[in-house]
Parts: C-alpha cells; structure tokens; sequence
C-alpha cells in the first residue's frame, strides 16, 4: 500500500509565499468588488479577515499537494 506520510510536501517557504499572495489578493479583490457592487468602502479589517480566512483554505489544500518529481 501507499503510505501518504511517506510523501515529499511542498517546502515549508512555498507554501507560506502562495498563501500570503493569495491573502493578499483576495483582500484587494473584496475590497473592489464591494465598493463597485454596493458602493461604499469596505472596512480595511473585515477585507482582511474574509482573506485571512481564504489563507487558511488555501494553507490547507497546499499541504495536500505534492511536488511533480
């Protein structure tokens, strides 16, 4: 059988890089979208946790993913 703990993940530096870039998008991209759909401006802190929240998703999925050898 396969033993998945066996497997090599992605490095630690990779998965934090991909993790803070999409934190960092999703952010500004709610941000847009709020104040292009309802027309007021979103609260800095509350962007920042719905990309917080997409951060740890995204941290999580990266953990599963194996680099291609």
């Amino acid at each position: 059988m396969n033993n998945n703990n066996d497997a090599v993940m992605l490095p630690l530096w990779k998965r934090f890089l991909i993790t803070l870039v999409v934190m960092l998008v999703v952010s500004f991209i709610i941000g847009l979208l709020v104040r292009n759909a309802l027309g007021f401006n979103l609260p800095d802190y509350v962007s920042g946790v719905i990309g917080g929240l997409s951060s740890i998703v995204t941290w999580e999925v990266l953990k599963r993913v194996r680099p291609k050898t």
